[in-house]
Parts: structure tokens; C-alpha cells; sequence
């Protein structure tokens, strides 16, 4: 464990753990990071060499040797308490209760200890739930979500589901075989096999509107492997066109909530987005419930459709009568 890719998150550990244990023995401390004592050294004449910048005396972390002990004399800032942006803290939250629920979880108490004191730092003990944009799930059903299917999980149990698929603005009932609980982006999933298309799926636990446990067992084939999630969770599929639009501040919540591909940053706090679809109208749809917070650059279809659909709707307003004769 001495690359440079495993080193420097070691390197950071180091001075906040030496902290905590002033006067430990390097053998001890070898023994905890999973490397030999020789390799500590090394990582220890390092540390001499870091610090803040301008790099004098005062500036860069100091330590203290006594035997085979080690003592942190000057620890440059290190131990500083993190402090996270709202956003930053919201996120970690989402996914710390997501990874808290999860089986397999070596240390579910320190999960939930590291939850309850993100809570107390960002003044929020009794969060109600995060609603992102009109029409999304709040936080606590998906947490009540992903319990049910923590517990398919750990009972190896078929599910029955109605879920919402946003892309084409569906809901269907499906019975899953649920495979395992992934977190991307602080966004929880289930993958699980899909009797109704034949195929492994992920499923949005914050999409998923209700779910029965099953009196049988999860049985997905042995042809059913996990979705390689290295690029992301959605992918292009037949049919499938691009909108290319423009987000407002107060719209970037779509970017969230749907799949779609962040283009740029703009400015104003504007956000350009690649957003797949399938469905012409529920897209007219979106954008027309954006109220005017979101516009269409392309392709030039959609937006001819977006603008035809507003005129009418202002045509109908305007008179209400002659359209309701028709």
C-alpha cells in the first residue's frame, strides 16, 4: 500500500489520527494503516515537508519522536474542523443514510454517529426531507423506500413495485429480484432483475411509489450482472433523442431529478443540459412547466412543438369560449 493513489489519502489520515493518539507507538500505528513500520517512516519524513503555504518555521507540520513513539507537535491547520457548504452537507446526508441502510455495512453505528453530528453542525437535528422542484418525492419516503428494500435484500425476497419512469411518464407495476443497493451521485438505487422487460434494471428508490414484499424468494438467473456504473447510471437507448436546454437559477433542480448530462456552467447561475427523452409531449410538457425558466436550443422540432403548445395555450386563454364551442 505504498503507490502514490493509496499514499496521499494515508498522508492526510495520518496528522488527525496521531492527534487523537499522541504518544502512539509507529509499530501501532503501522499495524492500524495496514502498512509496515519502515513504510510509516517514510510517510512521517514526508509530513516534515508539508504545511501552509510560505513554508517556515510555524508553517509546516512538526513532529516529536521519543523512542518508538510519535507525538504531533505542530499540526499546521490539519486539525481544523471541516466545514461544509449546505449543499455539501445535504448530500452527504442522502448518501450517509442511504450507505447506513445498506447490508454488508461493517460499522453501521459509526455511519449513523457521523450522520447524527453532520445534522447537529448544519443545525438541522429533525430534518423534514429535501423536495427538489415541483412534484419530487420527498427524502423521508425514499428513506422509507430503501428500508423495505434493505430488508428484501436481506431476506433474499422478491418485490412487487409501481414505479414511475420519468423519461416517458409512465407508471407500471413490476415484480423485481432485487440484486443490491448502489448510491451514485448521493442518489439511491435499486438494481434488481426485472421479470416484466427480462433484463437487470435500476430503479430510483425516490421514483418508486409502492412496494409489497413478496412471499418468495429473490431468484434473478445466472445471466443477470450487475449494471457497470463507471460512466454514470443512464446510457443512450434506441429511439432516444437529445434536447440541448438552457436552465435558469431556479430550474436546475431538472438536472437532478432526470437523467441528463451537464454541458456548462453559464452565466447568472444558468445551466446548459443534454436531456434524453423518448416521449415529444411529455417533454413539451416539462419545459411548458418550467414557466419560462428553461429554453429549448435544440432540436429545432422541439422547440417549434414547445412553441406551438404555449400559443395555443394563451389562445384558449384569451378566449375561453369560442375554444370550449369546438
Amino acid at each position: 500500500m505504498s503507490g502514490s493513489g493509496e499514499r496521499m489519502p494515508r498522508l492526510l489520515a495520518l496528522v488527525p489520527y496521531l492527534l487523537a493518539r499522541p504518544g502512539i507507538r509507529i509499530d501501532e500505528a503501522a499495524h492500524d494503516f495496514d502498512v509496515t513500520p519502515r513504510q510509516l517512516r517514510k510517510d512521517l519524513e514526508l509530513l516534515w515537508m508539508c504545511g501552509l503555504p510560505g513554508y517556515g518555521p510555524g508553517d509546516l507540520i512538526d513532529l516529536s519522536f521519543e523512542g518508538d513513539t510519535i507525538v504531533v507537535t505542530h499540526d499546521a491547520g490539519m486539525s481544523r474542523p471541516l466545514r461544509l457548504t449546505g449543499g455539501e452537507a445535504t448530500a452527504m446526508l442522502v448518501a450517509l443514510r442511504a450507505l447506513a441502510e445498506t447490508p454488508g455495512v461493517a460499522d453501521g453505528d459509526a455511519v449513523r454517529r457521523a450522520i447524527a453530528k453532520i445534522e447537529d453542525a448544519a443545525g438541522q437535528s429533525r430534518p423534514a426531507g429535501v423536495v427538489v422542484g415541483g412534484g419530487v418525492r420527498e427524502g423521508a419516503r425514499a428513506a422509507r423506500t430503501r428500508e423495505a428494500v434493505a430488508g428484501a435484500l436481506q431476506q433474499r425476497r422478491a418485490l412487487r413495485i409501481r414505479y414511475y419512469t420519468a423519461s416517458k411518464d409512465q407508471i407500471t407495476e413490476r415484480t423485481v429480484d432485487p440484486m443490491r443497493l448502489v448510491i451514485v451521485q448521493a442518489v439511491g438505487y435499486l438494481e434488481a432483475w426485472c421479470r416484466r422487460v427480462e433484463d437487470v434494471r435500476l430503479f430510483r428508490l425516490d421514483r418508486i411509489d409502492d412496494l409489497t414484499l413478496l412471499d418468495e424468494p429473490a431468484a434473478p438467473p445466472a445471466h443477470a450482472h450487475p449494471t457497470d456504473l463507471s460512466e454514470g447510471v443512464f446510457s443512450a437507448r434506441p429511439g432516444q433523442r437529445t434536447a440541448h436546454l438552457v436552465l435558469d437559477p431556479d430550474a436546475r433542480w431538472v438536472a437532478e431529478y432526470y437523467p441528463c448530462e451537464e454541458l456548462a456552467e453559464l452565466d447568472g447561475g444558468r445551466l446548459r443540459i443534454g436531456m434524453r427523452y423518448s416521449d415529444e409531449p411529455w417533454m413539451v410538457r416539462l419545459v411548458l412547466s418550467l414557466g419560462g425558466e428553461a429554453l429549448v436550443e435544440r432540436p429545432p422540432e422541439l422547440a417549434e412543438a414547445v412553441r406551438r403548445r404555449a400559443a395555443d395555450a394563451v389562445a384558449r386563454a384569451r378566449h375561453p369560449a369560442s375554444t370550449s364551442d369546438r
